[in-house]
């Protein structure tokens, strides 16, 4: 018989031997990667809501702008993102950092 894989109880902690980097630039990448999940979020999002949306009709952009609305939601989430966002980014950020040590 195996034993069981035992894992420890607490695993959003990091580990006392993890590897660690300057505060500074760990700070600075954990709010560009918060950023960055904000900004895929938004896009998704966005996509959800524009899923029904007919590219038919007089006015319509046809199959090209169904190719391409995939671009027109990453860009339209980076700009929601940069100008302030809708507040995931700061929340990611904060529990980051907490799993960091670094609040």
């Amino acid at each position: 018989m195996t034993t069981p894989l035992t894992l420890p109880v607490d695993l959003l902690r990091p580990t006392p031997g993890a590897p660690t980097v300057a505060a500074g630039a760990s700070k600075a990448a954990i709010a560009s990667t918060a950023q960055s999940f904000e900004s895929v979020f938004v896009s998704n999002m966005l996509g959800e809501m524009f899923a029904g949306v007919s590219t038919d009709g007089p006015f319509g952009g046809g199959s090209g702008e169904a190719a391409f609305r995939s671009f027109l939601m990453d860009a339209i989430g980076q700009q929601i993102v940069k100008r302030g966002g809708i507040g995931v980014a700061q929340a990611v950020q904060r529990e980051m950092l907490k799993m960091q040590g670094l609040s």
